[in-house]
């Protein structure tokens, strides 16, 4: 304040003596023109000097005596402040002692213990400074649980003066000044706005059309009926309000709080439908679909349908939950049922065609280490479009044990010789209408070479396994069908309805019928009408079936291989095979298959697992008689596949530590069954 006094007394100071200079200089001049005026002009001037300092003075004394008042003003202002701060307020040192605290934050916390709270934010408040370029002041933002009600902690703190202690050492110590900001009714706003947030839904009757058409027209409508009072019912206990859209869709809107409840109550509704008991009835299943993915209703209602997508690509009887992004499913345990038409396959068959017809060539692709479900696939829809008299290829980058051989026989034919091709000569063929036809997978980061993904925006999907939630999106034309035993099966039908005489090569014909063979184990899983209409028809084409049979010959060395590893094998839950295959082998994936399904013929085991290794890569092979979904297992472990029939591939583990994570699983598998 006495650095701010003398400022404004220098500057007073300084531009009176300018006006003392120059009325001396016209003094000066008055004298020089008439000498008789210099005693009066000497009076005149001292009286100015005098007059000048005495004002001086007085005016110093005023402006010190504002600024004190203006001092003591502020000071009683930030007092009153202080003390009446509407909140929570206490002045304390970083050792513990309280310096001061306000009359609100006596009354807030009268009768709470908050010592221990304290304590935590001094240490954090430590840690700050700990962590601070400028150890002499800084500030805090926290928060901080006092009775249930969560407080926003504002505040700061200056380094005091070192003090000595008894060892004469310097102790730092810092006086600190908290608000307590109560942001508990802002954040029960906050949740309750998260909680009432809507999430869209879509459930559907997977098998309306089996009721519909296998049953009495009695039976049929009090089934049915039972079924949709089910559904209100179980929408009504999470107030869900649901509009029924058509003869086997409804369509729902629940909050975002009640959708985890039905979470948490594990979609119970799936249970409710199928212990519907009527005598000669079918039994009804759901797929179920929710979401809250989207900034718009419109775009939530979106999400929704891909998520139903999804669920009916696995297969329906279950329900798949999005929510803030992330996926859960429910269910899904029971065998697909045989739904297909053969109207979808001759729509699908025409609108390949046309697709085909109007692209500059045609790029197959399967999946990694490609079998002979997606090499026939591939050689199948290869052929159509040779047929149609549109460039064709098949890429095929990674190949399994036996393809390689297989491949090397069909290009004995002069016209298969170069339909094969790598990554870099596929690249070469892509032009603007190039149409890539994607076989036996569905999968973004299971294909052959993901590149051509992005490289071609003309994509068609044909596949049977169940959807991931990182499927192929925006594709022109997809032939999903989970309920398929095989690509080859729904290529097959393809070929057959495409109302084109299409002279099949013996060596396309063979590839379609061993991928059905190889992926139903000999017509024995998965095998619908429709999987033995196909296997007909490629008969009626002229396939080999004995030269079929010995492409799935085991030599003697690897027939040894599986027996030692299936007398290796571990028994858990007395009827779930575990087996290792540790050799360092390139054909280990074809291997671990083998003996999966060798597993599955010893009585008493009704799900099998074999693991095996191929450089840092895991594989693992499961496979089941149905009572177990080894798709929904191994899908925990980044896996997918069918019920009785699915693979995984884990990286950068030990072989032993894959196994006890597949135990996990299998362990994770079975409580959430028992829930």
């Amino acid at each position: 304040m006495s650095e701010r006094n003398n400022i404004h007394s220098e500057t007073f100071i300084s531009k009176t003596n300018i006006y003392i200079i120059i009325i001396a200089i016209l003094l000066v001049v008055v004298c020089i023109l008439n000498y008789r005026l210099i005693p009066i002009c000497i009076g005149i001037l001292v009286a100015i000097i005098v007059y000048a300092n005495l004002s001086g003075k007085e005016r110093n004394a005023e402006i010190s005596e504002q600024l004190k008042d203006l001092t003591i003003n502020v000071n009683t202002t930030a007092k009153t402040t202080l003390i009446n701060s509407p909140f929570p307020l206490i002045i304390i040192d970083t050792e513990g002692s309280i310096i001061w605290k306000s009359e609100k934050y006596v009354t807030e916390f009268a009768d709470l213990k908050i010592d221990e709270e304290l304590n935590r934010l001094l240490k954090e408040i430590k840690i700050s400074i700990e962590n601070s370029d400028n150890k002499e002041k800084g500030s805090i933002n926290t928060t901080s649980i006092i009775n249930e009600k969560e407080f926003q902690v504002l505040g700061s703190f200056v380094k005091a003066k070192e003090k000595k202690n008894h060892n004469k050492t310097s102790e730092e110590r810092y006086t600190t000044i908290l608000y307590f900001i109560d942001n508990t009714e802002l954040i029960k706003l906050k949740q309750k706005e998260i909680d009432d947030e809507t999430s869209f839904g879509i459930i559907m009757i997977d098998n309306y059309e089996e009721v519909s058409q296998r049953m009495p027209s009695e039976t049929r409508t009090i089934l049915l009926a039972q079924v949709e009072k089910s559904i209100y019912d179980w929408a009504a206990k999470y107030d869900s309000l649901i509009i029924k859209s058509d003869r086997d869709t409804f369509y729902s809107i629940i909050t975002k709080k009640n959708l985890i409840k039905a979470m948490e109550d594990k979609l119970e509704i799936l249970d409710d439908i199928k212990s519907i008991d009527m005598p000669d009835a079918v039994q009804p299943t759901l797929s179920i679909a929710y979401s809250n993915d989207g900034a718009t209703n419109i775009e939530k209602g979106d999400s929704a349908k891909a998520v139903i997508n999804i669920a009916l690509g696995r297969g329906g009887d279950q329900a798949i939950i999005k929510i803030d992004g992330k996926y859960d499913f429910f269910g899904g345990r029971s065998q697909e049922v045989e739904k297909r038409t053969k109207v979808k396959a001759r729509m699908v068959s025409h609108a390949l065609k046309e697709l085909i017809m109007d692209s500059d060539n045609v790029i197959v692709m399967g999946h990694t280490n490609s079998d002979m479900d997606a090499i026939g696939s591939a050689l199948g829809i290869y052929s159509l479009a040779k047929n149609l008299g549109v460039d064709s290829k098949i890429v095929v980058e990674t190949k399994g044990v036996g393809i390689d051989s297989f491949i090397e026989e069909a290009k004995m034919d002069e016209e298969l010789a170069e339909c094969f091709i790598n990554k870099v000569e596929a690249e070469e063929m892509i032009k603007e209408k190039s149409l890539l036809v994607v076989v036996d997978t569905n999968k973004k980061t299971y294909v052959d070479v993901p590149e051509l993904l992005e490289k071609i925006s003309r994509v068609v999907i044909i596949d049977h396994h169940r959807r991931s939630t990182d499927d192929i999106e925006e594709a022109l034309l997809t032939f999903h069908e989970v309920y398929a035993s095989s690509a080859a099966e729904l290529v097959t039908e393809i070929i057959e309805y495409s109302e084109t005489n299409i002279e099949l090569k013996p060596a396309v014909i063979e590839a379609l019928y061993a991928g059905i063979m190889i992926d139903t184990k000999n017509f024995t899983f998965k095998t619908g009408v429709r999987t033995f209409e196909a296997a007909a028809y490629l008969r009626r084409c002229g396939v080999d079936i004995i030269k079929v049979k010995k492409l799935f010959q085991n030599d003697l060395e690897t027939f040894k291989i599986i027996t030692e590893v299936i007398s290796n094998a571990e028994i858990m839950n007395e009827n779930i095979a575990i087996a290792i295959y540790d050799k360092e082998d390139a054909d280990s994936n074809i291997i671990v298959a083998k003996v999966a399904d060798e597993l599955l013929t010893i009585g008493g085991i009704v799900a099998s697992f074999v693991l095996g290794k191929i450089g840092d890569k895991i594989y693992i092979s499961g496979r089941s008689v149905g009572d177990i979904n080894v798709q929904l297992i191994l899908e925990k472990l980044g896996g997918g596949g069918h019920i009785t029939l699915a693979g995984a591939q884990l990286e950068n583990i030990d072989i032993e530590d894959a196994k006890q994570e597949l135990i996990n699983r299998i362990n994770e598998y079975f409580f959430e069954i028992e829930q």
